[in-house]
């Protein structure tokens, strides 16, 4: 996880934000008592200097109702008088106005030259006019010394008449310098109180964030599956309190995980053992999870089919959506296969489904039922086969039997020949079910072989022998046998029938004057036989098949020869009870080649050579 700014921490973000509400506090304090301590203090200034004006009036106002002689002195000289008296630092100039706007003094030495002279202030001649003090809204700024100033004018009354008006002009400076050395203390404190409060805040702040951040590297901890690790508790607070309950949580987690693991483990073994394949999708139809045997079922990798379409995997596009395949309840057959290989699955579906009813995912169970389907279809070619072969014999039979019946029994030449005929397909039905019997001897899962020690290579010229003896036909026989001795331990009944079917079938199918090899080799662990003949071969197609039961490549020649169809089939069977293998090898219009091989012994091998 990435780590946490400074500037990001919850650390930093508490003790901001107890700093910005003292800071708040502060400046909200701070604004409203500067402002109320200002006006207070401007008030202040106003009101003494109010109080100054009128005691100044009232003298004016003597000073002008003084009866005068010769002797006495002149009312401007008394007005410089009492001005003199009434100058101070704050009051800059004082104007004594009679009531026709006249200037009857001022304090400023420097202006002198105004007394006598009609005033021109817009604020006198309004206190003039109305017998009301009229002072200024604001302060106004002196452009020569660039002090704050204030100006007022106040009536000089006398018995309700108005006799003038005193005009005082007074600096306000020092009023300001107080609110300015007021609002540096303030700022002062504010800058102390924001560093104790950042101390304390930050003390706080760590008593808050440090088992927060311990949960958070718990946290961290167990999202790496490490449950060891307990949160401390600093306390029995809110704080203590979730760290207690974060312990349990993490127990709880640790059970729960144990769980899920065991179970998970269960799950993933009984999907690795199992034989059928397995295909779980989410609720899109994109495979979430495959096991091994479906994997091999369906010959595809795991990072080619992960987040693929389950449709698309199983190949039904062209039948099925995801929504229809969800709707299906029966079992759907897939038919993977080649021109030249069977390949059948069945595909079970299961729907996941929450408690809601919402459907979350697809269970797919994948079975091969190739063989089965293969044992099917062989055992309906079988019952096919066995009943078209009995039905031909059987109905010449009938037909011959029926013909005798209706009076060609008394036919001495035709009669003889419709019981031989009726005698020979007698004998095919016996040497049908006779073979038959033999397959489901050998099909029998106790079938037992009655096996004994030949020597096998004059074992093979015996049977030659009877073969040369009695063949009708004009073929070469041609042996390739070791004289040496060779033992091997075989069930003789059945090795004669093997090699009866083999060499007749050679027989039957070589032309005239044609021959046939017989051979024997040594190998290291087992013996190779092999009979050739120079017939019309077998297709490359049907080479394969001719090992099946009732499997003919010429159907019409082989009955027309007595053939059964079995004597290949049954050869395979008795050749895999000893344990050996049967193939061929065969080339149009060249001829045909059957090998099978035994087992060989060399210590029993050895043991009959010393005898």
């Amino acid at each position: 996880m990435k780590k946490v700014g400074p500037f990001r921490s919850i650390h930093f973000k508490f003790v901001l934000i107890y700093v910005l509400l003292i800071l708040v506090a502060m400046q909200i304090i701070g604004v409203y008592f500067v402002r109320q301590l200002e006006e207070q203090l401007i008030n202040n200034f106003k009101n003494s200097l109010n109080e100054r004006v009128t005691l100044l009036a009232y003298n004016v106002e003597q000073a002008m109702n003084k009866e005068r002689d010769k002797n006495s002195p002149t009312l401007e000289e008394d007005i410089r008088l009492l001005l003199q008296d009434f100058v101070s630092q704050d009051i800059s100039e004082v104007r004594v106005i009679d009531n026709k706007s006249k200037v009857l003094g001022t304090s400023n030495p420097y202006r002198q030259n105004i007394v006598g002279k009609r005033t021109t202030e817009i604020f006198v001649k309004r206190t003039l006019v109305s017998g009301e003090t009229v002072e200024v809204d604001k302060p106004w700024v002196d452009p020569n010394t660039r002090h704050r100033m204030y100006s007022s004018s106040t009536p000089i009354k006398s018995d309700g008449e108005i006799k003038g008006a005193i005009y005082v002009i007074a600096s306000m400076e020092n009023v300001f310098s107080q609110m300015k050395q007021i609002n540096m203390i303030l700022a002062t404190g504010t800058g102390i109180a924001l560093a104790i409060t950042a101390v304390l805040g930050i003390l706080l702040a760590r008593t808050i964030t440090r088992p927060i951040s311990d949960m958070r590297r718990q946290a961290l901890e167990m999202a790496k599956g490490n449950f060891s690790r307990k949160v401390k508790v600093y306390g029995y607070d809110e704080i203590g309190q979730l760290a207690m309950t974060f312990n349990n949580l993490n127990k709880k987690l640790q059970e729960a995980q144990a769980t899920t693991e065991g179970e998970r483990r269960k799950l993933a073994s009984v999907l690795t053992h199992m034989t059928d394949g397995v295909i779980a999708t989410d609720r899109k139809g994109r495979i979430i999870l495959i096991n091994d045997a479906a994997l091999n079922i369906l010959n595809v990798s795991r990072e080619t089919v992960l987040s693929s379409s389950i449709i698309d995997v199983l190949g039904l596009n062209d039948q099925y959506t995801f929504e229809t395949l969800v709707e299906e309840r029966d079992s759907l057959i897939l038919d993977f296969s080649t021109d030249n290989e069977l390949y059948i699955l069945r595909a079970s579906l299961s729907v996941i489904q929450k408690e809601t009813g919402f459907i979350n995912g697809l269970i797919v169970v994948l079975h091969d039922i190739t063989e089965h389907e293969k044992i099917d279809q062989e055992r309906r070619e079988f019952v096919a086969n066995v009943s078209h072969e009995l039905r031909t014999p059987l109905t010449t039979m009938k037909s011959y039997l029926e013909a005798l019946a209706d009076g060609a029994w008394k036919d001495e030449e035709i009669a003889p020949r419709f019981i031989e005929v009726a005698q020979t397909e007698t004998e095919r039905m016996i040497r049908l079910v006779n073979d038959l019997l033999q397959l489901s001897k050998l099909d029998s899962k106790d079938y037992k072989l009655n096996t004994s020690w030949v020597n096998f290579s004059r074992y093979f010229h015996k049977i030659i022998d009877r073969f040369e003896l009695t063949k009708q036909e004009n073929v070469k026989f041609v042996r390739k046998i070791p004289d040496e001795a060779i033992f091997i331990e075989i069930d003789e009944d059945k090795i004669t029938q093997v090699l009866d079917n083999i060499i007749s079938n050679a027989l039957k199918y070589s032309p005239q004057g044609g021959k046939i090899t017989f051979c024997v080799k040594e190998l290291s662990n087992h013996i190779e036989v092999s009979v050739s003949d120079e017939g019309v071969g077998i297709p490359k197609a049907d080479l394969s098949k001719i090992f099946e039961r009732f499997y003919r490549v010429d159907k019409a020649r082989s009955r027309k020869l007595g053939g059964t169809g079995l004597g290949l089939a049954i050869a395979k069977e008795v050749v895999v009870a000893h344990g050996g293998e049967i193939w061929a090898e065969s080339r149009e219009n060249k001829g045909t080649t059957i090998f099978f091989t035994l087992p060989l012994e060399r210590i029993q091998e050895d043991e009959w050579n010393d005898i």
